[in-house]
């Protein structure tokens, strides 16, 4: 395929090039935004939205805020400040947000993660500051036990009640290899098998795309095809610590469009990067299990996986978004993105499965392109592609308006003609789409298509995790599970989607 349209062609699946899909309550408008003129009334917003003004609010305030989340309910961007710092709250609520009064400071939170690294770092083990709380929330997977049990439930205690929380989940933290568009490496031991999560532009001008870390870290070369021959290779790799790679077309002349295949023929056009927020409503597409969404539920989140190559090793992992967006082997590398087309992460790992849902965490897309001096579709790189700095005044706070030109920004209303209906969705659905309700038509994308139908029949693709399900050691990552074949979700490459997310 000397110029593939696609950059990854999965056999079986529709080509990319399908009218770009409106999101479940895309055309019902939320541009209502409250008059701002007095002090504390909070403006309606988009999640989108919502996600630019925190970050704005973020840039101008820093450590006074003590984060901030979004209320689906209400349609509000919530923001906490301790001490009631006057200035502090009469520019967040000029700004349009609703202010909380909290007791812990983005410094002690960041004391009490400093602490469970210091003591608490053990396979199984991952925590995450959740806003909404205003507390550190520990989470143990089923291999915490007997011992390592008591010294975390030991620490987390010592952190005090209105400082941390325990919790257990059912499964077993791990890194998935199987996913969206799918992509193959052959290693020694077998077959790996990883999601391609999005589309860039290298910082030498050359087509690459965007996956999981411990995919890069496991194998070296990439093809679109189960036994095929190679077509990508990898230029950076980083895991543990962090979990990207950047991998780079062989054929200079590829094209690699930057959308998510997200089933049935549809695409979602990726226009820029987007950070994460908590509250807001997300989707991720894997070569095993689909289209699936539900909400973010933590920001900085430390994971700590079993080491794939030392039997008594952590690799930890970092700065991660945790959300309750379920995935199984082979979604890792897989792209997690809003409604109105943000690229927000890549599947890296976590818990659980499609059935009984659990915690997954991925690797934030700007992060990926700092670091990597990647470019994502048109050229937007960070948070928003530079949208929380289109709002202009937004930038400072004191905006009379910073959700005014938030259609405008990276054109996130523009996709597929969405215009202001993206991120409907988003917010409207919120509540319906999070959690459980996200692994049946909850997550459906694309009105009416089904695309999880999809996902359920591009699954066979992880099935085949068993050979390069355990790739061996080199793997790290769990680039164990990369082993699957794949149907992958289809034609994805391009789509930005990605195959074998590491999740």
């Amino acid at each position: 395929m000397p110029k593939r349209k696609a950059a990854i062609a999965v056999g079986g699946v529709a080509a990319l090039g399908a009218a770009a899909l409106l999101l479940p309550n895309a055309n019902a408008s939320q541009d209502h935004d409250q008059a701002s003129g007095a002090a504390g009334t909070a403006k309606t917003l988009k999640a989108a939205d919502a996600s630019n003004l925190a970050a704005q609010l973020q840039k101008a305030l820093g450590d006074a805020l003590a984060g901030s989340y979004y209320d689906s309910g209400k349609q509000q961007l919530v923001v906490n400040v301790v001490n009631g710092d006057k200035n502090v709250v009469v520019q967040a609520q000029k700004a349009g947000a609703a202010v909380r009064q909290v007791a812990n400071s983005t410094a002690e939170l960041k004391a009490a993660a400093h602490t469970l690294k210091t003591k608490a770092t053990m396979p199984g083990t991952a925590w995450a500051v959740d806003p909404r709380t205003d507390k550190v929330v520990v989470t143990a997977d089923s291999t915490v036990t007997g011992a390592k049990w008591d010294r975390l439930e030991s620490t987390v205690h010592g952190l005090g009640a209105d400082m941390a929380t325990l919790k257990k989940s059912a499964g077993t933290f791990k890194t998935f290899v199987s996913g969206g568009d799918a992509i193959f490496s052959q290693v020694q031991g077998g077959q790996v098998r990883c999601s391609l999560g999005f589309n860039v532009t290298a910082s030498d001008g050359s087509p690459a795309f965007l996956t999981a870390g411990h995919c890069g870290v496991a194998a070296k070369d990439w093809s679109d095809s189960q036994n095929g021959q190679p077509v990508a290779t990898v230029d950076q790799a980083t895991f543990p610590g962090n979990d990207f790679s950047l991998v780079k077309y062989n054929d200079a002349a590829t094209q690699a469009p930057s959308e998510v295949n997200v089933g049935n023929g549809q695409t979602v056009q990726i226009k820029q990067a987007a950070d994460a927020t908590v509250g807001s409503t997300v989707f991720r597409m894997g070569s095993t299990t689909g289209l699936h969404n539900g909400q973010v539920t933590g920001l900085d989140a430390t994971v700590n996986f079993q080491s794939e190559t030392d039997p008594g090793g952590v690799d930890t992992v970092n700065g991660l978004i945790q959300t309750n967006v379920c995935a199984e082997a082979g979604d890792s590398g897989g792209s997690l993105f809003t409604q109105d087309g943000g690229a927000v992460g890549l599947t890296s790992g976590g818990s659980g499965d499609c059935t009984s849902g659990g915690e997954t965490f991925f690797q934030p897309v700007t992060a990926a392109l700092q670091a990597t001096g990647a470019t994502l579709g048109d050229g937007g790189n960070g948070a928003g592609a530079g949208a929380g700095d289109q709002a202009g005044a937004g930038d400072q706070a004191g905006t009379a308006d910073p959700s005014a030109s938030a259609g405008d920004q990276a054109g996130a209303g523009d996709q597929a003609g969405a215009g202001d209906q993206a991120g409907a969705g988003d917010q409207a659905g919120a509540g319906d789409q999070a959690g459980a309700g996200d692994q049946a038509g909850g997550d459906q994308i694309g009105g009416g298509a089904d695309p999880s139908a999809t996902a359920g029949d591009q699954s066979g693709a992880g099935d085949q995790a068993g050979a390069g399900d355990q790739s061996g050691a080199a793997d790290q990552s769990g680039a164990a599970d990369q082993s699957g074949a794949g149907a992958g979700y289809g034609s994805g490459a391009a789509s930005g989607h990605g195959g074998s997310s590491r999740r």
